[in-house]
């Protein structure tokens, strides 16, 4: 058994890929470390776009960030043993430990690799169990893939590999939840059925009298204690498990300042956007691809996993042209990925990137990019920032964000946007990050709007442009209100579930 006598393991299981795991375990962390426990979250294989990097410099996904800081512990990469990043046709680079092992596509993974990825996975949980009193684990899509059971990496085969008791959680504003529950106990063998202890129905809108016939007999059948019905809040916001989840988020579109954001195909940590919403008279309009930029105040290109097979599509789809006009006009911003294709030249000669090889970039800043010169960078990092231009009232600021790409930035005539005091920046040990021309500028600091002071001047320039008041350095919304919505989240799971009942079923004083 992987996890120690003195080590709980709870795994929280989904009838349906975003059912509500990630923000349950979340909610499961808060309460234990509430209560004085040691907790860690874990997550043994996940198929992120949406990644960080943690103080050891290793990468995993983003919603065991989140579990972590609900638990009060800091992100470690044993919380989430192998993460997959879907690349293009059917591939995808497979990190193990917080660094990459190569890119692999399901057959390979599965034949030649998924070993090693099962060793890794229990070496995480010996590690986690030898500092913690209990590891809360999230699943993946449903345990009841039955084309999957002996292969999979994510649901039961680790809850026998710790010795974990199972909550189901179904989503019941997709409709169907009582099928999508039976049919899961159903198709589950017996051993696996056993595991599950009790179930929570999920992002409930109606009327409970009503449905509670149908939690009586869906009991019956399956003989396994509904632990609670959570209603949905559309007042929550917190960092989304993948891009998939973009189609369900809405963001505050109508603003008097208005930032686009272009929707890549591969759009990658896109919870770098997020803070903006929370400036105050701020709206952030997702671009699809294909539609018009519209009328917008400033836009910015997010990251991506596939700089040139997305460079590829804006330019095919005329937004290349769009942006590289507009950018005369109004600021357009690129995060890593999109910083690259801001610039004259993505060179891919050995393929690294993608089957395509070099293309041109937008062309606005003067900077050309390399694949297959350096191992990919994963990087905590730390910087200066040089202000120039719309960034002049910032010059100076310390900023704080991540780093995670494989492509290195040479700068041309463009100024740099940050002078790097920890990480990689454009190039190892050129001492710069990122790129600056006029309204343009891009970086590869992941989570350079999370840093309060950048973001606010950023918003204030658009204000002025508008003829509105600044704000100044005023309170940082966001900040308090990620704080806010993970405590509101814990107190709605524990509020609307029978607190009684889940210490019986999980044998664990809560």
């Amino acid at each position: 058994m992987a996890s120690s006598d003195k080590t709980k393991c709870i795994m929280v299981q989904g009838t349906a890929s975003n059912a509500g795991k990630s923000v349950v375990v979340a909610a499961l962390c808060r309460m234990f470390s509430q209560r004085g426990y040691r907790v860690s979250p874990f997550k043994s294989q996940n198929m992120s776009l949406n990644s960080f990097t943690t103080q050891e410099n290793r990468e995993i996904a983003m919603a065991q960030v989140l579990q972590a800081e609900a638990a009060g512990v800091e992100p470690h990469h044993h919380m989430n043993p192998v993460l997959l990043k879907p690349k293009e046709d059917f591939t995808s680079q497979v990190i193990v430990h917080g660094k990459p092992a190569g890119d692999m596509n399901f057959y390979h993974y599965q034949h030649n690799f998924r070993e090693q990825a099962l060793r890794a996975i229990k070496e995480s949980l010996d590690a986690l169990s030898n500092d913690y009193d209990i590891i809360v684990m999230e699943g993946a899509g449903s345990p009841a893939e039955i084309n999957m059971l002996d292969v999979d990496l994510a649901n039961m085969q680790i809850a026998r590999l710790a010795d974990a008791d199972v909550i189901l959680v179904a989503d019941i504003d997709k409709g169907g939840v009582f099928a999508s529950i039976a049919g899961t106990f159903q198709l589950l063998p017996p051993e696996d059925r056993q595991r599950i202890k009790g179930i929570i129905i999920n992002k409930f809108r109606g009327n409970l009298d009503i449905l509670m016939p149908g939690i009586r007999q869906i009991e019956d059948i399956v003989g396994v204690p509904v632990l609670g019905v959570l209603p949905y809040d559309p007042g929550l916001k917190l960092p989304e498990e993948d891009s998939a989840s973009l189609s369900e988020r809405k963001y505050r579109s109508s603003g008097r300042i208005t930032v686009g954001v272009i929707r890549l195909p591969r759009i990658s940590n896109f919870t770098d956007i997020d803070p903006l919403e929370y400036e105050p008279e701020v709206g952030v309009k997702l671009i699809e691809i294909g539609e018009e930029l519209g009328n917008v105040d400033a836009l910015i290109i997010p990251g991506t996993r596939n700089s040139i097979s997305d460079m590829v599509a804006l330019s095919k789809a005329g937004l290349a042209d769009e942006i590289r006009d507009l950018s005369s006009e109004i600021p357009v911003f690129g995060i890593c990925g999109g910083y690259q294709m801001l610039g004259t030249k993505i060179i891919d000669k050995s393929l690294k990137e993608s089957n395509i090889g070099s293309v041109e970039g937008m062309g606005i800043l003067d900077v050309k990019t390399n694949f297959g010169e350096v191992e990919k960078i994963i990087r905590q990092s730390k910087g200066t920032l040089v202000g120039n231009g719309i960034f002049s009232a910032s010059k100076g600021e310390i900023l704080h964000g991540y780093e995670l790409h494989e492509g290195v930035s040479l700068l041309g005539k463009s100024k740099p946007l940050i002078r790097v005091m920890q990480g990689c920046g454009n190039y190892p040990q050129s001492g710069f990050d990122g790129a600056q021309d006029g309204l343009t500028a891009g970086t590869y600091f992941h989570g350079i709007f999370h840093n309060f002071r950048f973001r606010r001047s950023f918003t204030d320039y658009l204000r002025e442009v508008k003829g509105l008041e600044s704000l100044g350095y005023q309170e940082d919304h966001f900040q308090e209100l990620k704080k806010f919505s993970i405590q509101r989240l814990s107190n709605l799971v524990e509020d609307n579930l029978d607190m009684d009942l889940l210490q019986k079923v999980l044998r664990y004083d809560i």
